[in-house]
C-alpha cells in the first residue's frame, strides 16, 4: 500500500501518505453508496440476517463510525448530529444463536441517512487538512491509527454488506449489466502436498507495517511439525459427496453443540446451496446457477469440521496455514504466498473485482512455495485455532473493543481473503474470525493430515 511513503514532520516511521489515504477514503465512500444502490427500496428496508441489524443501520453506521472515531475521539472536535451518531454508533457480534432482540421497528429514512453521511464525509475531509491529524503524543492519532481504523473498518463493512445481500431474494437486488459468474468446468482431482516441519511467524512487528489491528501484533514464532495439506480448497463437488453420503445425518461427525444447531436449524446442506426439482443450485449474488462443481464450498466452521472428520482429517491450525502460505523450503518466509509483489488480480480472487468465487486453481500466479493454491482469495480459510490475543496484547486506542469482545473462546480464526475482501486488507498478519455456527460469510476450508 502507498500510505507509508510520505514524510510528515509529526510522524514516526513508517510514514503516512495523507493524499493516498484521502483517496482511499473517498473510494470507500463511493463504493458504499454503490453497494446500497444495488438494493431495491424493499431490499433496503429488509433485515436479511436475524442476528444483524436491518440494512439502513449499516449505511448510517459507517458514516457515524468515521466521525465518532476520527473527528470526535481523535481530534476532539464536534460531530455533525449527536442523535444519529449515537443511533448508528456500533454494530453487533453475529451470534448464530441470536433471536430478533436486535430488531428495531423503525430507522431514519434513507434521505436523512444520506444527508447525515454527506455531512460526516465533509467533516472527515476537513480532518485531512487538520494539522493535528498525525501526532506521536496522542495514542489515538499516533502513526495514523484513527485514520487507518476508519479506512479499514469501512472496507470490512463492504464485505459484510455483500454477504448480507446474499440472503435477500434476487428480486430485491439490481443486477449490474456486466455481471457474469465464472462457473468453470470439472474441478481438479483432490491432492495433498507435504509441508516439512519448520517455523511460522504469526502477527507482525508494528514497526514494519503501516497499520495493524491489536490482534495482529506483536509478531510471534511458532514451531510447526510436518503435515500434509490439501492443494485446493474443498470444492462443491467434494462437499456434495459428503452430503450424499449422509454427512448431515451422522451425529458422530459433529460435536454435540454443532449437532444440536444442525438439528435446530434443520440444516441438510450448505446455506449457499438450493435443492429444486432434484437438482442442486448455488445462490450466486444476483441469480441462482447450477451448482458449480469447481467453486470452493462456502460453509460454517461446524460444517467444515464435520467434513474433515468424515475424511479422517482435520482443519489446519493458524500456524499451519502460515507455514503452508508463507513458508519456503530454505526457511525464509514470504510476505505473500506468491512472494513480495503487491497483491494484484493475477494473484487471486480478492479486491471486490468479482461478486462470486472462481473455480479453484484459477490463479496459478498466486500459488505458494509448496504449490498450494488460493491461500489468499476465493474465500476465507477456516482454521481450528480459537481466536485469542498474542502475548503482549494491548487494545488499540482508536477502537478499544475491536478485538477484546471476541476473546471469549467462542470464535475461530480465519485467514486469507474472499472475493469481497479489499486488496488493502491483504497482508500476512491479518486475522479474521467468526463463531463456528455462523453460515453466512464467504468462508471455505481445506484439510490437513499429520
Amino acid at each position: 500500500m502507498t500510505g507509508v511513503e510520505r514524510s510528515m514532520t509529526r510522524m514516526s516511521s513508517p510514514r503516512v501518505d495523507l493524499a493516498a489515504c484521502r483517496e482511499w477514503f473517498h473510494r470507500n465512500r463511493r463504493r458504499s453508496r454503490a453497494w446500497f444502490d444495488l438494493l431495491t427500496d424493499e431490499g433496503y428496508r429488509a433485515q436479511p440476517i436475524e442476528a444483524r441489524h436491518a440494512v439502513p443501520f449499516y449505511e448510517g453506521h459507517v458514516a457515524a463510525f468515521n466521525v465518532n472515531t476520527l473527528v470526535k475521539r481523535g481530534l476532539g472536535l464536534s460531530g455533525v448530529d449527536a442523535d444519529l451518531e449515537d443511533v448508528f454508533e456500533r454494530g453487533i457480534d453475529p451470534d448464530e444463536d441470536a433471536d430478533s432482540a436486535h430488531a428495531r421497528l423503525t430507522w431514519p429514512a434513507r434521505a436523512r441517512i444520506l444527508e447525515f453521511a454527506d455531512a460526516t464525509d465533509r467533516a472527515v475531509d476537513d480532518a485531512f487538512r487538520n494539522d493535528g491529524l498525525l501526532r506521536d503524543d496522542d495514542p489515538v492519532l499516533r502513526r495514523g491509527r484513527a485514520l487507518f481504523t476508519i479506512l479499514e473498518h469501512e472496507a470490512m463493512h463492504h464485505e459484510t454488506l455483500l454477504y448480507m445481500f446474499h440472503r435477500l431474494p434476487v428480486a430485491m437486488l439490481r443486477r449490474p449489466s456486466d455481471y457474469r459468474p465464472v462457473l468453470g468446468g470439472e474441478p481438479p482431482p483432490p491432492a495433498m502436498v507435504d509441508i516439512p516441519a519448520g517455523v511460522a511467524t504469526l502477527g507482525a512487528d508494528p514497526d514494519t507495517i503501516a497499520f495493524g489491528w491489536d490482534n495482529e501484533v506483536p509478531a510471534i514464532k511458532a514451531d510447526v511439525p510436518a503435515f500434509a495439506i490439501d492443494v485446493h480448497d474443498v470444492t462443491n463437488r467434494d462437499f456434495l459427496e459428503f452430503v450424499e453420503a449422509g454427512g448431515y445425518q451422522t451425529a458422530s461427525l459433529w460435536t454435540p453443540e454443532n449437532w444440536a444447531w444442525r438439528e435446530r436449524e434443520g440444516l441438510r446442506h450448505p446455506t449457499f446451496w438450493i435443492r429444486r426439482d432434484g437438482r442442486w443450485y448455488w445462490r450466486a449474488l444476483f441469480e441462482e446457477v447450477p451448482l458449480p462443481a469447481a467453486w470452493p464450498v462456502y460453509v460454517s466452521h461446524a460444517e467444515a469440521e464435520a467434513f474433515a472428520r468424515w475424511k479422517g482429517k482435520r482443519l489446519p491450525t493458524e500456524a499451519e496455514y502460515h507455514r503452508a502460505a508463507f513458508g519456503t523450503l530454505d526457511g525464509e518466509e514470504r510476505a505473500f504466498p506468491w512472494g513480495s509483489a503487491a497483491p494484484s488480480p493475477r494473484h487471486g480472487n480478492f479486491g471486490l473485482r468479482a461478486f462470486d468465487p472462481h473455480p479453484v486453481g484459477s490463479h496459478p500466479d498466486g500459488v505458494s512455495a509448496w504449490g498450494v493454491h488460493d491461500l489468499v482469495g476465493n474465500g476465507w480459510e477456516w482454521t481450528s485455532t480459537v481466536f485469542a490475543p498474542f502475548p503482549g496484547f494491548t487494545p488499540i486506542p482508536s477502537y478499544e473493543r475491536y478485538s477484546t469482545d471476541f476473546f471469549d473462546g467462542g470464535h475461530y480464526v480465519m485467514k486469507g481473503a474472499s472475493p469481497a475482501t479489499a486488496s488493502e486488507l491483504v497482508r500476512r498478519s491479518w486475522r479474521n474470525w467468526f463463531r463456528p455456527r455462523y453460515p453466512y460469510p464467504y468462508a471455505t476450508f481445506r484439510c490437513v493430515r499429520a
